[in-house]
């Protein structure tokens, strides 16, 4: 999320000076501040290409664990072991509120 939020900024940044085009040529500071967001362009695109493989890989693992679970506030913050498992424990009772417990029909 964060470099979408820095490509996006950087797109922004680098194409004011062409909406404001007059018949003046870009002056030193306009080519520097181009140069150097095209350069940090550049140096970001493998982290984009990385997280869009990972989203293409991930995403519908993702939409259907999100679609199995109702109520992510009945579970604690997820925890990470030394063998690298993710344990996602659920809060006990005492800790949830009444409209989160579990209804038992009878």
């Amino acid at each position: 999320m964060r470099y979408l939020l820095v490509a996006i900024l950087t797109l922004h940044i680098a194409a004011l000076p062409l909406a404001a085009q007059d018949e003046d040529p870009p002056s030193m500071m306009e080519q520097g501040m181009r140069q150097f967001f095209e350069g940090l362009l550049l140096e970001m695109e493998p982290a984009f290409d990385s997280m869009r493989g990972f989203m293409e890989e991930m995403g519908p693992a993702l939409t259907d664990l999100m679609g199995q679970i109702d109520d992510w506030s009945v579970y604690e913050t997820p925890e990470i072991l030394e063998n690298g498992d993710i344990i996602i424990r659920r809060k006990p009772e005492s800790e949830l509120p009444e409209e989160n417990l579990p209804q038992i029909d009878l």
